[in-house]
Order: structure tokens, then sequence, then C-alpha cells
């Protein structure tokens, strides 16, 4: 059975950045058993309720503004899966979306994990409004997936305060805050804690610091959900408090 991941996709060069997470994330893939097919949350994608990708071939949306031009060839035209898609709709009640592409926060990570884009890609959205709980049950709803060679993936940011970034600096130090909350939830994602993580933005030192709001964290819930125990498989920082972290939950 394939574990559950989560993975920080940090900013859209990171397929040109000469960053420690660009090579964890380029040796992720081989460490794992082929999937038949991937289902990854993405914090770039927001709806009112859950909802589905359903394409024969997945379009590569470039969401973003004055990057380089080589940027914006890259390309990750990985095949869709109605069948798996479908299924998706079934545990969870999503409503399929017929159009949609993969945004940066898909492809980015999956070009560095499976630069062959042979691999069926699912995605779904997160939705914010409705909080932690809904995105750990979301988890939990596509965790018998797993059983069928799907890998279940979550990407967002672990830490995503784009105003306390240091741009001029990718090498900046971090910042005591941005420690402080890694740390925090390093420890409750491996004790298992629900109930901590459901209430982090009142409990988690710095929380709303880190995260002014929830979005990108929200994949990290779905993958936490759909696995088991958690072993933290990178940890990083970028441009001081740009959080590069990833998960594997069993």
């Amino acid at each position: 059975m394939l574990p559950s991941l989560f993975v920080s996709h940090g900013a859209p060069t990171l397929p040109f950045d000469e960053i420690p997470a660009r090579a964890f994330l380029r040796g992720l893939g081989a460490t794992l058993e082929k999937p038949r097919g991937i289902v990854i949350a993405t914090a770039h994608w927001e709806t009112a309720s859950p909802a589905v990708a359903k394409v024969a071939v997945n379009g590569t949306i470039h969401d973003f503004q004055g990057f380089p031009q080589a940027l914006y060839a890259l390309r990750y035209p990985a095949p869709g899966d109605a069948a798996l898609s479908d299924k998706v709709a079934a545990l969870t009640g999503a409503t399929i979306d017929t159009a949609r592409g993969l945004d940066h926060c898909a492809w980015v990570p999956l070009l560095l994990m499976y630069p062959a884009h042979d691999i069926a890609v699912v995605q779904i959205a997160v939705q914010p409004h409705l909080g932690v709980a809904h995105h750990i049950a979301l988890g939990r709803m596509l965790a018998p997936l797993r059983d069928e060679g799907v890998l279940v993936m979550g990407s967002g940011s672990f830490i995503h305060n784009l105003r306390h970034l240091d741009r001029r600096d990718p090498d900046a130090p971090e910042p005591d805050w941005s420690r402080d909350f890694a740390s925090w939830m390093d420890a409750v994602i491996r004790a298992r804690d629900d109930d901590a993580l459901i209430h982090y933005r009142e409990r988690a030192p710095f929380a709303r610091e880190a995260h002014p709001e929830d979005e990108h964290l929200l994949p990290l819930f779905v993958a936490y959900g759909a696995g088991g125990a958690a072993t933290r498989l990178h940890d990083s920082h970028v441009y001081g408090s740009l959080r590069m972290d990833a998960y594997r939950f069993a």
C-alpha cells in the first residue's frame, strides 16, 4: 500500500532553483513504488464544496506573473483518469470539473518527482471556509485509494506568508517565529493529535504569522487524514520563512 504525502511547492521557480527542496523532490519519486495514479489536493484551487478534475490530458496552468519566460514554457501534460476521477467523486461527493488543468501547486512538485509525466494525475480542490476538520475527513474518504495503488498527495506550504519573506536573499536566516511554529506543528503531526491540529490557529505559536489564511496548509490535512503514522521526510526554508517541509503518512 502506498503512503500519502504532503509536499511544499515553494516558489514557481523551484524547477530552476538550486535549493535543498528541489534536490529532495527530484529524488522522492524513486523512493516510492510507482503509483498507478495520483490524486493531489492543491492550495491553488479553492471551491465552495469538494471538486475533482476529470480530463483526458491535464493542461498546465501558469498561475503567476512576473517570472522568467523559461518558466512559462514548462508543461506537464500528465494524462487524466476518468475512472479515478469518478471514484474520487463517489468517495467524497465532489462535483466534477471537466476543464480544470494543473496549477503550479501540482505540476511544479510533480515535474520534479515524475518528470516523464506518464502517471495519471487527478487534482482536487480545497475549501478554505470549511476548516481543518473537513480536510482531515476528506483525506479519510480518499484513504481506500491507497490500497488500489493510488498516491494521495497534498501540495501547499508548511509556512506561507509572502509579506514576511526576504525576497532579496534565498539564504536569509529563518526567524524564530517560523522555527517555533514549525516545531509545534511537527510535534502534533507526529503525535496524530487531531484536536490540536483542528485548533492550530488558536494553539500553535505564531499561527497567524505563519499562515494569514489557511489555504496553503489545508493540503497537509488531506494527506494526514488519508494516512497514518507520520515521518518528516524533509525540512528546509528559503527566503527566511518559506518552509519547504514534507511528510509521509504510512
